[in-house]
């Protein structure tokens, strides 16, 4: 059997050493890539250093240092004012970006990036720090192909279901938002019920094993929901707009003699309200997406 070709080692230089760049710069190491390091507070880079990476505090001789420079600051705009020293250390360089931020900050990061000489890929990690580097953590990015096959191989050592989702170098922004969009609603929820809960003398973890279980069915039935987004077709609802709406009243009303603060509920049922105003009550939920589409009317 052929022996499988090992990865190249690639310098890579590491901007920001947040908990996450941290992590990033860490899973680089452990793949054996040599790892320059820099941060606008030099003492978080001492455990990276006693790991072997080189702190250079210098933003300039730092980019200079790697082909590759993976930039991990909070956003988009903080991530060019840190790098503004260094433009000229950018010219024939690639740049990726794995902070947060809007597909239009992304696109305006590209075009900066492009304007000094360097490729750019921008990218989102779709897991906490803690599961940077592990076989099943999701990085996805967007940007040149060309440039992405190039490093795929090295970008593997921070998670192994690692995607290209195309050209265009807003679309790891976009998606960033648009999944990122379930987080706090379900987060809320959860918290929402925990609290109900505890107001009763249970514990919030008695909830977990039912909540999980809730979280694989919903997780279940998206498939087919999106296919009735993508058709358009929401005449066949296997949960209907109406039945959230006949039960909004007795959440609301639980919420309250809880004494439990009701207006992210009363937020959220107001878009379904919306919808059987306009007749939607026997459609698909699915069919809020098109009352999202239309606020306020």
């Amino acid at each position: 059997m052929p022996a499988t070709p090992a990865t190249p080692v690639t310098p890579v230089t590491v901007v920001g050493l947040g908990s996450m760049g941290s992590a990033l710069a860490a899973a680089f190491l452990a793949a054996g890539h040599p790892v320059t390091v820099w941060n606008r507070s030099p003492a978080k880079a001492g455990p990276l250093v006693e790991q072997g990476a080189v702190h250079e505090p210098d933003i300039a001789a730092a980019v200079a240092a790697s082909p590759l420079v993976v930039a991990c600051l909070s956003r988009y705009d903080t991530t060019r004012a840190a790098l503004a020293p260094a433009r000229g250390a950018l010219r024939g360089r690639t740049l990726a970006t794995l902070n947060s931020g809007s597909p239009e900050g992304a696109r305006a990061m590209a075009e900066w990036a492009r304007s000094l000489g360097a490729r750019f890929l921008d990218g989102a990690v779709k897991n906490v720090p803690q599961a940077v580097g592990a076989p099943d953590t999701q990085l996805v990015y967007a940007g040149d192909r060309s440039v992405f096959e190039e490093y795929e191989p090295v970008l593997r050592a921070l998670g192994g279901d690692t995607i290209h989702l195309g050209a265009e170098s807003d679309l790891a922004a976009l998606y960033e938002v648009a999944v990122g969009a379930t987080l706090l609603p379900a987060l809320i929820g959860f918290f929402h019920g925990a609290a109900l809960v505890t107001d009763r003398g249970r514990t919030a973890a008695s909830m977990v094993p039912y909540s999980v279980k809730w979280l694989e069915m919903i997780a279940s039935i998206l498939p087919a929901l999106a296919d009735e987004i993508d058709s358009g077709d929401y005449a066949r609802p296997f949960s209907s707009i109406g039945v959230f709406h006949d039960g909004m009243d007795d959440d609301l009303a639980t919420a309250k003699a809880a004494g439990l603060d009701g207006d992210w509920l009363d937020s959220l049922y107001g878009v379904v309200r919306r919808a059987v105003a306009e007749g939607r009550e026997g459609q698909s939920v699915s069919a809020l997406t098109e009352v999202l589409r239309r606020p306020g009317t």
